[in-house]
C-alpha cells in the first residue's frame, strides 16, 4: 500500500508527497481549463502513468530477458473530450526502440507493455492506440 498526501495550494494548484520517498510534485490546472499551466495536469500525471507504467513492465520483461532495453522511449498524447462530460478521450501511445532489440522477442515485449497494471486500469471509454516503432 501507498499513501500520497495531497494539498490544495490554492489557484487551482495542488502539492503531492510521495509517502514512502518523500519526493513532492506539484500540479497545475491547464490553460484551457482556468490554470497556469504551469506543471503537470491530474490528467497529465495519468498519462504520464500510462507510459511509464508500460515502460516499466517492458522494463522488468527486458532484466529477465536480457534484452537491451535501454535507451527505449515513449510518447504518450493526451487528448481531452468534453461531452458528455469533460475527461480523457485518448492516450495515445508510441514507442521508439533502439537498435538492438531482436525481432524474435519484439511481440513478448508488446504484450508485455500491454499488461501494465494501469493500462487495465483505465475506464474501457477511453481510447489507448499503441504503436511500436523498431529502427528496422
Amino acid at each position: 500500500m501507498v499513501s500520497i498526501s495531497i494539498t490544495y495550494e490554492g489557484e487551482l494548484r495542488c502539492n503531492l508527497i510521495h509517502g514512502p520517498s518523500g519526493k513532492v510534485l506539484e500540479t497545475d490546472a491547464p490553460k484551457d481549463n482556468m490554470g497556469k499551466g504551469e506543471s503537470f495536469s491530474p490528467t497529465d500525471l495519468v498519462a504520464s502513468g500510462l507510459g511509464a507504467c508500460m515502460l516499466t513492465i517492458m522494463g522488468i520483461f527486458a532484466q529477465r530477458h536480457h534484452i537491451p532495453l535501454k535507451g527505449t522511449r515513449v510518447q504518450v498524447t493526451k487528448e481531452m473530450i468534453q461531452e458528455p462530460v469533460r475527461r480523457i478521450g485518448k492516450l495515445t501511445v508510441r514507442f521508439e526502440f533502439p537498435a538492438g532489440i531482436p525481432a524474435n522477442q519484439r511481440p513478448a515485449l508488446e504484450k508485455a507493455a500491454l499488461t501494465c497494471p494501469v493500462h487495465k486500469s483505465l475506464h474501457p471509454e477511453i481510447e489507448i492506440p499503441v504503436e511500436f516503432r523498431y529502427p528496422d
